[in-house]
């Protein structure tokens, strides 16, 4: 008699399972309709009935909301030294704007020309370096935004979610995102495990 029990509890199983994976597979072909129309033709049937499969157990929202944190935090810490580097600017240019008033209160008429020429020179200097400065800054920021992109993707693509895998291809990079988006409102519409309404 046991193993009756048994096997009709994984036959319940198996049909709450069935019924969760239509219900997120309906709510997606909802969702896809509000994506532009070059994207839905991207987004099958298939794909989607396996990104329902892979949602079923409710790990990857709970993947997604956790590399959207550390996103978050990453962008937050990139934005924070960025703006250090500006205020360092801003200091330096101002000091060199003292140094300067005070060189040319102190300089003898006759040399001011000359003393006005070398600030000049040492002004653009500074403006050059402070110029590479913040070039190097943005291309380690670009860098380390690129990193981020691609350990999200690989971490999806092990997750089995469906229409994941390194790339920088710019319209499967459009498409990815369209897929998270679609996953967050899902969240956000409470389409995790256990939760029936959506």
């Amino acid at each position: 008699m046991e193993r009756y029990s048994g096997a009709l509890e994984e036959a319940v199983d198996g049909a709450r399972q069935q019924e969760r994976h239509y219900q997120l597979l309906s709510a997606l072909q909802g969702l896809v309709k509000e994506l532009p129309s070059s994207f839905q033709q991207r987004l099958s049937y298939t794909t989607l009935s396996d990104l329902a499969l892979a949602l079923l157990d409710g790990t990857v929202f709970e993947i997604v909301q956790g590399l959207l944190d550390i996103q978050h935090l990453t962008e937050k810490s990139l934005y924070n030294q960025r703006l250090r580097l500006q205020n360092e600017h801003r200091v330096l240019r101002q000091a060199l704007r003292q140094k300067h008033q005070e060189a040319q209160q102190a300089c003898r008429p006759h040399n001011l020309p000359v003393l006005q020429a070398a600030q000049q020179r040492e002004l653009e200097a500074v403006e050059h370096r402070i110029r590479e400065e913040q070039r190097a800054m943005d291309q380690k920021i670009v860098l380390e935004l690129d990193r981020k992109v691609a350990d999200q993707q690989s971490t999806l693509e092990k997750a089995g979610v469906a229409g994941f895998y390194v790339t920088t291809n710019p319209q499967e990079l459009t498409l990815q995102m369209n897929l998270l988006e679609l996953i967050r409102k899902l969240q956000q519409r409470g389409c995790q495990v256990g939760k029936v309404a959506l």
